[in-house]
């Protein structure tokens, strides 16, 4: 997966409490056996509304999404995030979010941003506005800078989330990491146990 330091871009302001997961990648499309080429496919029963905002143009090119509480709720579906993601969504900013979907975003390479709910409120205040609102994250500090009026607010992230977004690894690059290690481990293995190393 890619690795996330910066991101800078203008925020698209979904203002809507407890999205869950088939609201963001409806259930029939789920039989797609790809992980890729979901993005037409988020959102797709507000879309047909032409005032939801992900038909608005001025947010085509948006990288930030800033949605309200519980935000990923309903299933576990990976499907959602990889619309998201598809859609070019690096980061998400809300009040709280599903812990499956949580989990789910940080192995695809999403980052989740949780702030408190006055400073969510403030942000999508500014973002409907006809302005707009541009966000620079800057994962490594920690800190979101309000572009638009130069404010900077600080977030939490855990340690370990941090590593793997900043440095771009999944689960099979943490596991690669120890590389030398489980080349170490097979060549101590008896000969008739299967090696790990062999491809089918």
């Amino acid at each position: 997966m890619k690795s996330i330091k910066n991101i800078n871009s203008i925020v698209l302001p979904l203002n809507r409490a407890d999205v869950d997961t088939d609201q963001i990648m409806p259930k029939q499309y789920l039989k797609r056996v790809e992980r890729s080429g979901y993005g037409p496919f988020a959102f797709d029963e507000w879309r047909k509304d032409p005032d939801f905002v992900l038909n608005d143009k001025r947010f085509e090119n948006a990288e930030i999404l800033l949605a309200q509480r519980n935000f990923g709720s309903g299933s576990s579906r990976e499907h959602a995030v990889w619309g998201l993601e598809d859609l070019g969504i690096k980061a998400v900013i809300a009040p709280s979010f599903a812990d499956i979907f949580n989990s789910n975003c940080g192995k695809v390479g999403l980052l989740c941003i949780q702030l408190e709910q006055n400073e969510v409120d403030d942000l999508m205040s500014i973002a409907e506005s006809s302005e707009g609102l541009t966000l620079e994250i800057d994962l490594e500090e920690q800190v979101l800078i309000n572009v638009t009026q130069n404010v900077k607010i600080s977030f939490s992230i855990d340690d370990f989330l941090k590593y793997r977004l900043i440095n771009g690894l999944d689960d099979i690059g943490i596991t690669m990491q120890r590389e030398d290690i489980i080349n170490q481990f097979e060549k101590t293995r008896k000969e008739f146990y299967p090696s790990t190393n062999t491809i089918i």
